[in-house]
């Protein structure tokens, strides 16, 4: 197989403070594999420095690289990106925020290789063995739960969580999904399962360790606008892709 076997994507904007500290942990992480990996660090514009310490971050780490989009789009727009154009056998993305501590993609890692006929593996904060160790106030708990919930409901999904930032592929089907995948907002991962659906990808969710993040920069009353509408523009998007 060409490219190494893992690639890991990971979307960032205005992410100056958070950014440093994860890629150190990162590298830290990934110089310990046993696999070959490569970090795909995808940096829509920013009003801060997070171009430039990124850069700085993976200097001298020949198995990163950075991209500059050059433009705001949308978390969506940046994880198209950078899946499409990393090269590993399996392509994950993660937040920048670390939620998901890298050490789960071992697991990850180890389920693809028992279960060779699975093709996406979704991290779900919903599964019972999952450990969320730090929980996000009521308030935002309790409307997320209810957003989540609206959001398979609208779009038809059997995935329990859609919206965990903590996604990995097969290689084939990265490219097949992202290839078609269109949304660059929040609700792209609806659009994502919805495509895997329709493209005949078998679909897993495994448990993961979650930490929420203090620093959450989604608005719970404007964003979950943003991604209801979303929602209701996917149908008719996959349909429009029609398999093709």
């Amino acid at each position: 197989m060409d490219g190494p076997e893992l690639s890991i994507v990971i979307p960032a904007y205005n992410e100056a403070r958070r950014l440093p500290q994860t890629l150190r942990q990162l590298i830290a992480f990934c110089n310990r594999l046993e696999n070959s990996w490569e970090g795909v660090i995808v940096v829509e514009k920013s009003t801060d420095e997070t171009l430039d310490l990124a850069r700085r971050a993976v200097q001298g780490q020949e198995n990163f690289k950075v991209i500059d989009t050059g433009v705001h789009r949308g978390k969506g727009a940046a994880v198209r990106r950078g899946m499409l154009e990393a090269e590993g056998g399996i392509i994950l993305f993660m937040d920048a925020d670390l939620s998901v501590p890298p050490e789960e993609i071992l697991e990850f890692l180890r389920f693809f290789r028992e279960h060779p006929g699975v093709d996406i593996l979704v991290g779900s904060r919903k599964h019972a063995q999952s450990q969320i160790l730090r929980r996000q106030s009521w308030l935002r708990q309790r409307m997320g739960e209810s957003f989540n919930w609206m959001l398979r409901r609208v779009a038809g999904i059997r995935v329990r969580d859609t919206q965990c930032g903590f996604k990995a592929f097969r290689r084939d089907a990265a490219r097949a999904i992202f290839g078609r995948q269109q949304l660059d907002g929040f609700a792209f991962d609806v659009e994502v399962l919805l495509l895997a659906e329709k493209l005949g990808y078998a679909t897993r969710e495994l448990p993961v360790r979650w930490i929420n993040s203090p620093d959450s920069r989604v608005n719970i009353v404007r964003d979950s606008a943003r991604m209801a509408l979303d929602a209701i523009r996917v149908r008719r998007l996959v349909a429009r892709n029609n398999g093709k």
